[in-house]
C-alpha cells in the first residue's frame, strides 16, 4: 500500500515547520539574552589594572 502526500498538504507542513522554527529561534534568543543580561547585572567586575 502506497500513501501519497498531496502538494498542498506538504506545503502546509513545510510552512508550519518553518513558522515553528522561527518562533523557537526568537524565543530561544530572547531567553538567552535575558540570561546574559542577568549574569552581567549580578557579576562583580574587578577593575582592570590599567584604569
Amino acid at each position: 500500500m502506497t500513501t501519497y502526500i498531496f502538494f498542498d498538504e506538504a506545503l502546509h507542513m513545510l510552512v508550519n515547520a518553518f513558522l515553528a522554527s522561527v518562533l523557537l529561534l526568537i524565543t530561544g534568543s530572547g531567553i538567552g539574552l535575558a540570561v546574559i543580561e542577568t549574569i552581567e547585572k549580578t557579576s562583580v567586575r574587578q577593575p582592570s589594572p590599567k584604569q
